[in-house]
């Protein structure tokens, strides 16, 4: 897939991590569209890690988007851990 595939993936993979975890994120649409993309690469780590498949086939595959959303609400999730210490001290 191309990086604008990527993008695309990302940024609605992120929203779709926030609407799953809602609340306040010190994060606009950048910080949304980066922790999609990551996500969407961790989702695809992981399930080639844990389950040995090849879960990034392509852009309308279900399998490509479940591992960006898991990918996505996995480091929405440490994301807002880290910022959430870094706000209390």
């Amino acid at each position: 897939m191309g990086i604008i595939a990527w993008i695309l993936i990302g940024l609605l993979a992120g929203l779709i991590a926030k609407a799953i975890m809602p609340g306040k994120d010190p994060g606009g649409i950048i910080i949304t569209t980066l922790i999609g993309i990551a996500g969407g690469l961790l989702g695809g780590w992981l399930g080639k890690v844990i389950f040995g498949v090849d879960s990034i086939d392509g852009f309308f595959d279900l399998s490509t988007w479940i591992a960006a959303i898991i990918g996505s609400v996995i480091l929405l999730a440490l994301y807002r851990v880290t910022i959430g210490r870094g706000r209390s001290h």
